[in-house]
């Protein structure tokens, strides 16, 4: 995390390929933008500024990767008190990006299909 940025912002094309590797991934739309779902779960969707993806994250996780690279990671007041954190898709890395759609989609208890999710 935090090492050079991206010339140019990732698209949500490259979101939707990124995420289209993960099995069971659904599109749709979530406050009227598109969307990433497991099972009808919501685990990643664009952010209505067209310029950051909000994605499901752990807390404790959210706050290590705001405090590594807050150009990349963080969140608004409205974000505060739930599991999400929103990516600048003009600055994360692509390979930073991939990881976080893998760790969203998998989150216990959220939306992986129970064979996917981490042990323990």
């Amino acid at each position: 995390m935090g090492r050079a940025r991206n010339r140019t912002p990732i698209a949500w094309e490259t979101v939707r390929q990124l995420a289209g590797s993960l099995p069971g991934v659904e599109e749709g739309t979530s406050y009227g933008t598109p969307a990433l779902k497991v099972r009808g779960k919501l685990f990643a969707r664009l952010h209505q500024d067209g310029e950051s993806l909000v994605v499901a994250i752990d807390p404790a996780e959210r706050a290590v990767r705001m405090r590594a690279d807050p150009e990349a990671f963080f969140i608004t007041a409205h974000y505060a008190d739930h599991p999400w954190m929103q990516v600048r898709l003009a600055a994360v890395r692509r390979a930073d990006l991939r990881d976080l759609l893998a760790e969203s989609w998998r989150r216990p208890n959220q939306v992986a299909p129970s064979r996917h999710r981490p042990a323990g």
